[in-house]
């Protein structure tokens, strides 16, 4: 069983950065996946960055790429989004998930436990 809490949510000027954690418990942490997902009002739960258990293959969504970076500290248990460049099309709810998937990772379902959201805002 995995229990996750994201951290680092808030309001930042549009260009940007801000670094989003999420803290894992379980003593098989690097056994899972870990991805970042976000949903802003009125829209659809989407993908943003993946990263796999041992931290050797990383996955982004488009929109994303070049600008975020995903990472993780297996020791410490815990799972970075580092998002620079913000855009207000960024703002969003921002959820960490773990799964033991190692494929499929850019969907949604297939992440068995969720975290319970942090809140980015990018102003312009």
């Amino acid at each position: 069983h995995v229990q996750l809490v994201e951290s680092g949510g808030g309001l930042v000027q549009a260009g940007g950065p801000l670094r989003l954690s999420c803290a894992a418990s379980g003593r098989t942490f690097s056994s899972y996946s870990m991805g970042w997902f976000r949903q802003a009002p009125g829209k659809q739960r989407e993908f943003v960055a993946a990263i796999s258990g041992s931290g050797g293959n990383t996955y982004y969504a488009d929109s994303v790429k070049g600008r975020f970076t995903i990472s993780r500290d297996n020791a410490k248990k815990t799972v970075a989004l580092q998002m620079n460049s913000l855009k207000p099309e960024d703002t969003a709810a921002y959820y960490c998930a773990a799964t033991l998937s190692s494929t499929r990772l850019r969907e949604k379902y297939e992440y068995t436990y969720w975290g319970q959201g942090t809140q980015v805002t990018a102003s312009s």
